[in-house]
């Protein structure tokens, strides 16, 4: 059964697998759920409780706007989210609009993908990678 991190608290709520396609909203603050399967977005301040405090493996997508290269590797990000649902969370941080987490981890070259592991980093892959390559970098932390 996938489970969903709310955006507001951070408490992991099971989504069944017949109502994947719906918005739900979290059993504890009621707050609006993101679609499973769909990366999320994190921020300077929600980075912490969405990434360093993941129960999961987490695939964060470093990005801008204007950066052609992270266009070309989005749908691929996309999937990823799909296929891994419940086992890992897939993120995207815009490093234009939150230069905090970009600094701290020294993102110089977009695209930069960030795998973290119990609130620790423990790979980072740049540049437009082959679906392959970074499935198997996922595979290596579940």
């Amino acid at each position: 059964m996938p489970t969903v991190a709310c955006p507001a608290c951070g408490t992991l709520n099971r989504i069944p697998e017949t109502r994947t396609a719906e918005r739900g909203r979290c059993g504890k603050c009621k707050a609006e759920l993101p679609l499973p399967g769909v990366p999320v977005a994190v921020t300077d301040a929600t980075f912490e409780q969405r990434v360093l405090e993941a129960t999961s493996p987490v695939l964060l997508d470093c990005w801008a706007d204007w950066c052609g290269p992270c266009h070309m590797l989005a749908p691929t990000v996309d999937a990823l989210a799909r296929d891994y649902a419940g086992r890992v969370l897939v993120a995207k941080l815009d490093v234009d609009a939150n230069p905090q987490v970009a600094g701290r981890f020294d993102v110089r070259s977009i695209p930069t993908l960030l795998l973290f592991r119990d609130g620790r980093l423990v790979e980072r892959l740049v540049g437009v990678q082959p679906r392959g390559a970074i499935e198997a970098h996922l595979r290596s932390l579940l």
